[in-house]
């Protein structure tokens, strides 16, 4: 455990980052932080240094800072990252290898935990956003604040039913509701509403999708002529995997997008039979063991094929 104030004594500017195309997870855990740092800190200025999160997470303190533009010649005394590893938060990684000081918060199993000056690392929480109510401590929190972590909490858990869900994670979220926000249309707006191109993606996704392995597991892709064509970005792109996961009888699921030329953003999601973080980690991405993700090159079904080669692995029957 580390004490937050503690590492922040004597700072004059603070900076708080997380992962490129922000999830739930790391835009709640990058708000709350700011909105404790702010409150106890208050003659501290407290900069985040975000790409801008989907329009769900709109109501959150902070958002409107989540801009993706930056002064790109700050200099923070202490600068956070949250929820990932320097390398994975764009251009916040410049400001991280000029910072006096770097924290890592995270719950990454991938994480190796170097390449900060501090790190609190534990792969056993539910989500990082657990881990930022650790450290605010219940004491300091606020109605905004609480909302916060739940929302980060309830993103990384699949509203606590992934297996990553604990009795302390069902304990804090107790306590969270205690504030009184409106956690039912919270749930809603936030992880189960989506836009009518978000709902005619998945559609498509889901129809264009193939079984492979005798139907143990499953792949989607989207390129960039269809993403035009329904004026989509990434951030449309947000459930479809965990959709896919859902079939019956599939053990992995595989969601790619194109995001260049031969290029694609990869996620994958197990049911339990394949740690798809080793699948991820062998292609230089990460994530934990039921969900992670990473970038690959060639064609489609190249990608496909050493997905299938590595997920095999772990497949009896299946491993080369």
């Amino acid at each position: 455990m580390i004490d937050i104030l503690e590492e922040c004594k004597g700072a004059e500017k603070i900076g708080i980052s997380g992962h490129v195309r922000p999830d739930g997870d790391c835009t709640g855990s990058v708000s709350a932080l700011y909105q404790y740092l702010k409150k106890a800190l208050p003659d501290v200025q407290v900069e985040v240094l975000l790409e801008k999160p989907a329009a769900v997470f709109a109501d959150l303190p902070g958002y409107e800072k989540m801009t993706g533009s930056f002064d790109r010649q700050a200099v923070f005394d202490v600068f956070f990252i949250l929820d990932s590893v320097k390398e994975r938060t764009g251009l916040g990684e410049r400001f991280a290898r000029k910072a006096k000081k770097t924290i890592n918060i995270d719950h990454h199993i991938s994480n190796p935990g170097t390449g900060c000056d501090v790190n609190y690392i534990v792969p056993t929480a539910g989500s990082t956003a657990e881990l930022v109510y650790e450290l605010i401590g219940k004491e300091n929190l606020d109605e905004q604040i609480a909302k916060s972590i739940y929302i980060g909490m309830i993103h990384d858990t699949g509203v606590f039913q992934y297996s990553n869900t604990s009795p302390r994670t069902l304990r804090i979220a107790a306590e969270l509701l205690e504030y009184g926000f409106d956690f039912p249309k919270l749930i809603d707006e936030t992880f189960y509403e989506k836009t009518y191109v978000q709902n005619q993606i998945l559609g498509r996704a889901l129809l264009e999708s193939i079984l492979f392995m005798d139907g143990k597991c499953i792949a989607s892709m989207i390129d960039k002529k269809l993403m035009n064509f329904y004026k989509a970005d990434s951030r449309d792109f947000e459930g479809i995997v965990n959709q896919l996961r859902v079939v019956k009888g599939v053990e992995c699921a595989i969601f790619m997008y194109e995001s260049g030329t031969l290029e694609y953003k990869v996620s994958l999601r197990s049911c339990g039979a394949v740690d798809v973080s080793k699948v991820a980690a062998y292609f230089g991405g990460g994530g934990h063991v039921r969900a992670a993700g990473c970038n690959m090159s060639g064609t489609y079904h190249d990608v496909l094929n050493n997905l299938s080669r590595e997920i095999a692995k772990q497949m009896p029957g299946y491993a080369p």
